[in-house]
């Protein structure tokens, strides 16, 4: 099964791909994972597989019925969401049911997302059990929540489970540079270790905020370079600068530099960079690695009072003090 567009989640994609091979795709599935996981994207792939009529691995991408399943617009694939923000009521349930009975218009299975299927009152959830126990052979349905506990133990039995779990950074950081060429590679390796394994949070940032907008990356390279020259006096007043940030933005500093730091002390044990910043690779030739690891251990616990009401200059003072620290300057 073709689930390249899905990022991470090896474990999951294995199991899919070999009920795929194997028995086929099953009638109900309960997809599971924080908001921004890539439930919608895992979702609308299985329902492109189910729909596809090309040859070999589905979705193949390329025939009729996947250029409309990916676009949103094939007829076969039925989304089911509460209105403007609401839950989704009973009587949708039920006019979901209705519909399940009626044959596909084209492809030989009939798709459904239920989106947010938590916020199912329990009536709702009661009609689509109904078509879970009993419905058409021909019918599909994909529940998506992040809150699979709040649903009917007896609607989760009959669905099989796949939940998905944050990315690692290393795999956000690909993701993001495939999706956002156009971007800085700086940019998008902040974003990839800040969104904590959750692209969706990413894709948000990125699509609202310009790559001049983020001060971020560059801050933390900044600080790399003025470390490697052991500029005291440099790394004070870059760390004033950046008392303008807010919380949030220096929480995703602290996260950058320590994602630079740890590079540098992979770097120096022998291992590949990529991308690799020219402040990395001179960092790596003068920072002894004791010093480095000071750093990161420094770092961390400092990143963690980043979550506390501490305000932004406190948090910047405590940044200048630390490195220096560490660097025994």
């Amino acid at each position: 099964m073709n689930l390249e567009l899905l990022a991470g989640n090896a474990a999951l994609k294995k199991q899919l791909s070999a009920q795929a091979a194997g028995r086929g795709l099953s009638h109900a599935y309960l997809i599971s994972g924080p908001a921004g996981s890539g439930k919608k994207t895992l979702a609308r792939l299985m329902a492109a597989a189910m729909v596809c009529t090309g040859q070999g691995e589905k979705p193949c991408g390329t025939c009729p019925a996947c250029k409309k399943a990916l676009g949103n617009i094939h007829p076969d694939i039925i989304t089911v969401a509460g209105e403007k923000g609401k839950d989704i009521s009973v009587g949708q349930a039920r006019a979901l049911r209705a519909d399940a009975y009626i044959r596909p218009n084209e492809a030989d299975r009939k798709v459904y997302l239920i989106l947010d299927a938590q916020t199912m009152n329990s009536n709702a959830q009661n009609a689509v059990l109904k078509l879970l126990e009993e419905g058409p052979p021909y019918a599909v349905f994909l529940l998506l929540t992040d809150n699979p506990g709040a649903l009917l133990p007896t609607i989760r039995s009959r669905c099989e489970g796949l939940s998905l779990a944050p990315v690692s950074p290393g795999e956000a950081q690909d993701f993001l540079l495939r999706r956002f060429p156009d971007k800085s590679a700086n940019l998008l390796r902040s974003e990839a270790f800040a969104c904590e394994g959750i692209l969706g949070t990413a894709v948000k940032r990125l699509e609202e905020t310009g790559q001049e907008a983020d001060p971020v990356p560059d801050a933390a390279l900044d600080l790399l370079a003025l470390m490697a020259k052991r500029d005291e006096l440099g790394l004070c007043a870059r760390c004033v600068a950046l008392e303008k940030l807010d919380r949030d933005s220096l929480s995703r500093l602290f996260e950058a530099l320590l994602s630079l730091l740890r590079d540098t002390l992979k770097l120096q044990a022998g291992g590949t960079v990529d991308p690799l910043p020219a402040q990395v690779k001179a960092a790596a030739k003068v920072l002894p690695g004791a010093a480095l690891v000071r750093c990161v251990s420094l770092l961390t616990d400092l990143s963690l009072h980043a979550d506390f009401n501490v305000g932004p200059g406190h948090l910047c003072g405590a940044l200048s003090a630390a490195l220096a620290q560490a660097l025994e300057l």
